[in-house]
């Protein structure tokens, strides 16, 4: 249809299909890469051009050939390759750093315990570094995520893999910029964080519990400043959550009978039992949901790591490729007799199927329609290509749909290209309707009805709204 740029019609639904997620960090660094200077892309036009029809797979195609001759693939395949034992490395830290942690609080020579401290020095720093990751899912990419060890381990690898003068720094700038527009920066980050203090946490548990299980220890809590009922509120309220899960919590006798000599057998397990249900309730658990809900996340948002083809780098690359396309003949259809509107398929021939077609319609329109009946079979979108028209025929010479809509911009003028894919269309169902979207007023709307008039296609049913266009097709869903 007129009106429509060279970068609107390249940027079709099929041509917003997914990009394997490191062809895209490819193609998001050659876009960084390219800020300080186009490269000679001349050849990898020309290529990209030759392979692929649609805009965002030529200038991924483009991207892939300017990537391998300065280096990235290959780095980013030694980035793959490193990951794992990079994480390894740090998971080993982590440990070592748990278990160190776990022996100052069960391994001093005296063995005596001080529960409050050893609950502070267990919980303090995961405490910190939750609330800053948790802060850090309302804001962008900053110092919260850079502290994360989900950073710590993207940093390290890429340092690993591509040494001092590799394209380590554009790499990771593409990636974490993929994940921020996907909107997983932070729980790639976190699936990680949350990973790695999860098994610290029960590699300190581990040790903890044989410990205490084959050594005596004397768990108390001391003061100088503070009343003793401040500590009886405090083991209360801590120990609310894990008396839920079956943990003891001692009573306040118990807490209160801490004097050396005073606490009994029974009550020293109950401090230790308490202090294990605290760490289990307050660091491991909340870690090992925010793994799992991490995991979730990433596999729902997942699809969306990609470029965003709107941006205006990628706009003029759109606009290069059209530029190097054949052109298209429009001219009118001299084979075409006036008067000849096809019939249709009879009812005997037909299954019953809706089909909804967005037909050359603008790249930032929203699709699919919000409300469309329950027993819509195929919701498609072209660009009105000859492949894109020649595929979609196709589908419905095999369907043999009963109704097919046809979603159309209300604002753009319909042409003889598009005359000739509606009686093509209808040849294929048993009716056609139109749904005219987006429309600026009254006068676009009677500009269609009266193309409509003058072409013989008076039976398509036309409408600039959506509810009436599926007038006795089956109710809309909200």
């Amino acid at each position: 249809m007129p009106g429509f740029t060279c970068e609107g019609t390249l940027l079709t639904n099929t041509a917003l299909r997914e990009t394997a997620f490191p062809d895209a960090v490819v193609t998001e660094a050659i876009r960084w890469v390219e800020q300080s200077g186009p490269l000679d892309d001349a050849q990898a036009m020309r290529t990209a051009a030759s392979r692929a029809a649609d805009g965002p797979t030529q200038i991924t195609d483009r991207a892939l050939q300017l990537g391998e001759r300065i280096g990235l693939q290959p780095e980013l395949a030694r980035a793959r390759q490193w990951s794992p034992w990079v994480l390894l490395g740090l998971v080993a830290l982590i440990v070592v750093a748990g278990l160190g942690l776990a022996g100052n609080v069960i391994g001093g020579g005296e063995r005596h315990i001080n529960v409050i401290v050893a609950l502070v020095s267990l919980l303090g720093l995961h405490a910190l570094t939750l609330l800053l990751w948790l802060v850090s899912l309302w804001l962008p990419l900053g110092s919260f995520n850079t502290a994360s060890l989900g950073w710590i381990w993207l940093s390290l690898t890429a340092r690993v893999a591509g040494g001092k003068r590799g394209q380590a720094p554009v790499l990771v700038r593409a990636t974490t910029g993929l994940l921020a527009r996907a909107r997983l920066l932070p729980w790639a980050f976190g699936l990680v964080s949350h990973g790695i203090w999860s098994l610290s946490f029960a590699v300190v548990l581990a040790a903890m519990l044989f410990a205490l299980a084959f050594r005596s220890y004397t768990l108390s809590w001391e003061t100088t400043i503070l009343d003793p009922a401040f500590f009886v509120r405090a083991v209360q309220v801590l120990g609310w959550a894990p008396s839920q899960l079956g943990f003891p919590v001692p009573d306040a006798a118990t807490v209160l009978a801490v004097a050396p000599g005073t606490a009994s057998a029974g009550g020293q397990r109950t401090w230790a039992l308490w202090l294990t249900g605290c760490i289990v309730v307050y660091g491991l658990l909340p870690r090992l949901a925010l793994v799992l809900l991490s995991a979730a996340i990433w596999k729902r948002r997942s699809k969306a790591l990609q470029p965003d083809w709107r941006e205006p780098y990628y706009r003029k690359l759109l606009a290069r490729f059209a530029a190097l396309a054949p052109a298209a003949i429009v001219d009118a259809d001299p084979g075409r007799v006036r008067g000849t509107v096809p019939t249709g398929l009879s009812a005997a021939e037909l299954q019953d199927a809706l089909f909804v077609v967005g037909f050359e319609l603008p790249p930032d329109m929203p699709w699919p329609p919000a409300a469309l009946p329950a027993n819509t079979t195929q919701v498609l979108r072209i660009d009105g290509s000859a492949p894109a028209r020649r595929a979609l025929l196709d589908q419905l010479a095999q369907a043999r749909p009963r109704t097919v809509l046809l979603v159309c911009h209300a604002a753009s003028s319909p042409d003889r290209g598009t005359e000739r894919f509606v009686r093509e269309v209808l040849a294929h169902c048993g009716e056609c309707r139109l749904w005219l979207a987006d429309t600026p007023g009254a006068a676009a709307t009677q500009r269609w009805l009266d193309w409509l008039r003058d072409t013989e296609l008076e039976r398509i049913t036309a409408s600039d709204r959506l509810d009436a266009a599926l007038q006795g097709l089956g109710a809309t869903t909200p």
